[in-house]
């Protein structure tokens, strides 16, 4: 490909079935081990093969560019709490991408855009991350606390400890004038 060359546009059939206001911004040919696919980056998400659905930039905890690999750690929802929900990491998908193009750029681009506060903290039991994430095209934050892996979920003294640990990141970010 020359320099100014681009990549093909995403053949009709890859398209994933995106939202009125969601549009493309990059995608590659994949595959996961499990047969080939598409992975999509659009301006709301990421289309994964074999799903339905897109992970919203902000429902992504981690993604990992090797050079050939894109992993993707998704959250999964642990407990729904009263203005935040506690996740922990789904399971890792990787996809062989031998084209990537932009995609790689993209997907970590989005992620980090995503993160308006993030702080690593002990709680009863192990550890967590109390985060707040912009979801593409809401207005404000949405809150998580993702748990380290073996943090008890369902330990009382740990869900009042991660309460105040929300409560007082959002006094700290809050707008002087709210």
């Amino acid at each position: 490909m020359g320099l100014f060359s681009r990549k093909p546009k995403l053949p009709p059939a890859d398209r994933p079935p995106l939202a009125a206001d969601e549009r493309v911004l990059a995608w590659a040919a994949a595959g996961n081990g499990e047969g080939d696919g598409v992975v999509v980056a659009t301006n709301l998400g990421l289309w994964l093969p074999g799903r339905g659905h897109r992970i919203g930039w902000h429902s992504i905890l981690k993604a990992v560019w090797s050079g050939r690999e894109l992993t993707v750690t998704p959250a999964e929802p642990v407990v729904e709490r009263d203005g935040y929900a506690v996740v922990a990491d789904g399971p890792a998908e990787t996809y062989l991408l031998l084209d990537p193009g932009e995609l790689p750029h993209q997907v970590r681009a989005r992620v980090t855009r995503s993160v308006a506060y993030t702080q690593h903290h002990p709680v009863p039991g192990g550890a967590g991350r109390v985060a707040a994430r912009r979801v593409a095209g809401v207005d404000g934050l949405t809150w998580t606390v993702r748990l380290d892996p073996g943090t008890p979920a369902d330990d009382e003294a740990l869900l009042v400890e991660i309460d105040a640990l929300v409560s007082a990141a959002r006094a700290a970010t809050a707008p002087a004038d709210a």
